[in-house]
């Protein structure tokens, strides 16, 4: 039997995340492109400036119910065509509301970019807003929002919010409103959303994919450049304020056999120098299964299949009024809250006293900054990170230099950060769970005033 010799691995090529080429279309319509030579698959995204804190009073959710309303129908299509026609390009069209704004996305095979983003620019410029569907799109929302409360980790996230925040800040609400709100919601109300706030001179268009044989400007100009809107300056944005004195909230659910634990408050968000070293330290900290916190309360207690920390963005500003969310989320059974608590509570303790090791900080950049080819093997991938960048006013390069940072940071640097984003005096706790069993326990800790809500 003859064997060939096992091949030899090559030169490792050098990696960087894309830099976009950046312009602007004769309608106002800012314009990020991003070639990337064998990407088949085109993605495109649009940033209005249609934030959720410009919702009129008592219609949170007139957002999310126009971002779900630009597919349904338009002045040249119904609903069902406008459907039946993406699906004939093989192209897939989303929307979704959030804090900074709607985000709308299409990908498609590179062969059918023109019909396909001919329809996206339609959806964009003239939509119909039917009355009966956007009837239907208000009862699917009424409908999924019972399930909403009754899932503990979305339960959590609502209560977190509303603990946080002050009232008057609209990130102290579910982001796809209430039932009292998404009631209130009807045709004219999505209408003048629409034209109130959306305009191609206050948005953002980014186009990643293999452009080769595409003329893309005159493509762009007889599509998304047909779209016509007054001028406008983009709508300011609120400071993020919050109340992140340590205490615990406890929402009842009687006979849980589980509670599900949302630690967390504000701190810095991508504009603060920080951001590097304190995504290092949060990933040491409960970023992956061999972290500290899953260590201890996974592996040595068996109190959970999986406990984790992160930092998400709400609402990043240039002027550095935003803020990002830095958290701890898990759930551990019923009888083991308290002393699950105390041991994620010693955790941090311990990582304040004696810092993180060399290997922790050397594991954390290898998978952070590694993976990141992978991570970016898709188009679609790539433009959601450069709209990131421009729905938080960061520069385009930030990716990039981002884990040139996370390379540089050193283990002295990252502890300090993970402890800073964790003070134990200045986190609130969330427990969604049986309060006649948990409360008593938790309340022995001492970590804060414990109060039980329904």
């Amino acid at each position: 039997m003859m064997f060939h010799p096992q091949p030899a691995a090559g030169e490792p090529k050098p990696w960087a995340f894309p830099a976009p080429e950046r312009g602007a279309l004769g309608n106002g319509l800012t314009l990020l492109t991003s070639h990337r030579p064998g990407q088949q698959v085109i993605a495109v995204e649009v940033m209005l400036d249609a934030p959720l804190d410009a919702e009129p009073a008592g219609l949170d959710g007139v957002g999310t119910i126009m971002a779900r309303a630009l597919s349904e129908g338009t002045d040249q299509h119904t609903a069902e065509e406008f459907a039946a026609e993406l699906e004939r390009c093989g192209a897939t069209m989303d929307a979704h509301a959030d804090h900074p704004g709607v985000r709308v996305s299409l990908e498609v095979p590179a062969r059918r970019l023109d019909r396909a983003l001919t329809l996206f620019a339609e959806a964009l410029r003239s939509p119909a807003f039917p009355e009966d569907e956007i009837k239907r799109l208000v009862a699917n929302r009424l409908d999924e929002i019972p399930h909403e409360l009754a899932n503990p980790a979305r339960r959590a996230a609502m209560a977190l919010s509303k603990e946080l925040f002050p009232a008057e800040l609209r990130c102290s609400r579910p982001r796809q409103g209430t039932e009292e709100t998404v009631r209130a919601i009807d045709a004219p109300a999505v209408r003048a959303f629409y034209d109130a706030h959306v305009r191609p001179s206050t948005a953002t268009a980014v186009v990643v994919g293999d452009l080769t044989g595409i003329d893309l400007p005159a493509l762009l100009d007889s599509t998304l450049g047909q779209w016509t809107g007054g001028t406008g300056q983009p709508r300011p944005r609120p400071a993020i304020t919050s109340n992140d004195t340590a205490r615990v909230v406890i929402v009842d659910r009687p006979g849980s056999v589980q509670t599900q634990v949302l630690i967390g408050r504000t701190g810095p968000d991508k504009q603060d120098p920080v951001w590097a070293a304190q995504v290092l330290g949060t990933y040491c900290l409960g970023g992956t299964l061999t972290s500290r916190l899953d260590r201890v309360l996974r592996e040595e207690k068996g109190y959970t299949y999986g406990v984790r920390a992160f930092g998400q963005v709400l609402l990043s500003s240039a002027d550095g009024t935003g803020a990002a969310l830095l958290a701890i989320s898990g759930s551990v059974a019923t009888e083991v809250t308290g002393p699950a608590l105390a041991d994620a509570w010693q955790v941090i303790r311990t990582l304040a006293e004696g810092g993180l090791t060399d290997d922790e900080r050397d594991v954390a950049v290898q998978n952070l900054v590694g993976v990141a080819p992978l991570r970016y093997e898709t188009a679609a991938a790539v433009a959601g990170t450069l709209a990131d960048q421009v729905e938080q006013q960061l520069p385009d390069d930030f990716q990039a230099h981002l884990y040139a940072r996370l390379a540089a940071t050193g283990t002295v640097e990252a502890t300090a950060a993970v402890v800073n984003a964790f003070p134990l005096d200045r986190m609130v706790v969330v427990l969604v769970g049986d309060a006649g069993q948990i409360a008593e326990p938790v309340r022995e800790l001492g970590i804060g005033p414990v109060t039980v809500v329904s």
